[in-house]
C-alpha cells in the first residue's frame, strides 16, 4: 500500500534536520505540498516547501501549523550526547514533553488523517537485543532515563488516544543512532559520528571518550525518512524499530573515519569519560515483517556524511542548540 501524497498538505515539524531534510525531499519527490516548521534557518530547502519559524513549546503555535494538515511527521525534538543528557537533564526533558504533547494533541483537534511519532532507541532498558515489546517492562539506561521517559510518555499518549478518542491513526518509530548529512557537528553536545568527523577533520589529535568498546546500532537518516513514509503508507500502528539490526563497537567507527580522514590522526582514549551503554542493537524483525529494510551500508553512509560537512563548513554552526542559551 502507497499513500497517493499528490498535493496532500503535508507537515513535517523538524524538517531543516537531519531526518527532516531527507523526509522533506523524499514527500517532495512524491508530489505532497510540504510545510516545514523549524526554529533553524530553511537554507537549502526546495523552493516549493512553505517554511514556518515557530517554537513548538506553544501549543498555539502548534495548532496553527497543523491547521488544514492531511499529514503530520513530527520530528522535533532534543538531539545531544551522554555528556549533555547528563550535565543538563532538563534542556532534554522539558521541550521534548511539550513538543510532543503539544504537537499530537493539536494535530488530533486538526483532523489529520495520519500522524506519526518520532520516538526513540533511549526508552530502552539496557539489554543485548532491542525489542519493541519489552519497553513496558523495564526502565530506560540510567544514561538515557530524562530523554528515554520523555519519549516514552509521547507513546503512552498515542496508546491513550486511542483508548478514549478511538484515534487510531498514529505510527510510532523508534530510530537506532542516526547519522548523515545535516547532522548536529558541534564537538560539545554533537553525537558519535558527526562528533568524530569534525574532530578528525579540524585536528591533528583525535580525542575519543571511553575506549571504543561501547556496541551501537547505527542507521543513515535518509534510510530513517524511507522508514518513516514506509510505516505510514502501511498505517503501522504498533511501535517499530528502525535501525540495521547489526552492531559496530566505536572503535571501529573510528577506525572508519580515521581511514578517511586526508591527513595522520593521534587518536587518545579517554577512558575518565562516560562512554554510554555497553551494547545497544535494535531487533529488525518487526520492520522486516512490515516489509522495510535499510539500504545504506555504514562505510557508504559515513562517506556521504563526511563530504557533505567538507561542502558546508560554514554553515554547520548557523542552527538552533537547545544547551546554549
Amino acid at each position: 500500500m502507497t499513500v497517493n501524497y499528490r498535493d496532500k498538505k503535508v507537515l513535517v515539524t523538524g524538517g531543516t534536520g537531519m531526518i527532516g531534510r531527507q523526509l522533506v525531499d523524499l514527500l517532495v519527490d512524491r508530489g505532497a505540498k510540504v510545510y516545514v516548521v523549524s526554529l533553524d534557518p530553511p537554507r537549502g530547502l526546495p523552493d516549493k516547501v512553505m517554511y514556518k519559524l515557530a517554537d513548538l513549546t506553544d501549543f498555539s503555535a502548534c495548532q496553527e501549523v497543523c491547521d488544514g494538515m492531511d499529514y503530520v511527521f513530527n520530528l522535533v525534538g532534543v538531539k545531544g550526547s551522554p555528556k549533555m543528557c547528563k550535565e543538563q537533564p532538563a534542556d532534554f526533558m522539558v521541550p521534548m514533553l511539550q513538543f510532543n504533547t503539544n504537537m499530537m494533541e493539536a494535530a488530533r483537534r486538526a483532523g489529520v488523517k495520519w500522524y506519526l511519532y518520532t520516538s526513540s532507541v533511549g526508552v530502552y532498558h539496557p539489554a543485548e537485543v532491542f525489542k519493541e515489546d519489552d519497553v513496558w517492562s523495564t526502565f530506560p539506561s540510567d544514561n538515557d532515563r530524562f530523554a528515554g521517559w520523555a519519549k516514552r510518555i509521547g507513546e503512552l499518549q498515542a496508546e491513550a488516544y486511542s483508548i478514549q478518542y478511538g484515534w487510531d491513526c498514529v505510527s510510532i518509530v523508534r530510530p537506532a543512532n542516526v547519522y548523515g548529512p545535516y547532522d548536529n557537528f558541534d564537538p560539545e553536545n554533537a553525537m558519535v559520528i558527526p562528533s568524530l568527523i569534525r574532530k578528525a577533520f579540524e585536528n591533528d589529535t583525535l580525542e575519543v571518550w571511553g575506549d571504543g568498546s561501547p556496541i551501537r546500532d547505527f542507521i543513515h537518516s535518509r534510510d530513517v525518512a524511507l522508514g518513516m513514509i514506509h510505516m505510514v503508507d502501511n498505517k503501522v500502528t504498533k511501535p517499530v524499530n528502525l535501525g540495521s539490526g547489526e552492531g559496530i563497537a566505536i572503535k571501529e567507527i573510528v577506525d572508519i573515519v580515521v581511514d578517511k580522514c586526508p591527513k595522520n590522526l593521534q587518536v587518545v582514549w579517554d577512558t575518565t569519560k562516560p562512554a554510554g551503554d555497553k551494547r545497544r542493537i535494535l531487533d529488525s524483525t518487526r520492520a522486516k515483517e512490515v516489509g522495510f529494510e535499510t539500504t545504506i551500508s555504514l562505510a557508504d553512509g559515513i562517506q556521504e556524511t563526511i563530504d557533505w560537512f567538507e561542502e558546508n563548513r560554514s554553515l554547520i554552526d548557523d542552527r538552533h542548540n537547545a544547551f546554549r542559551k
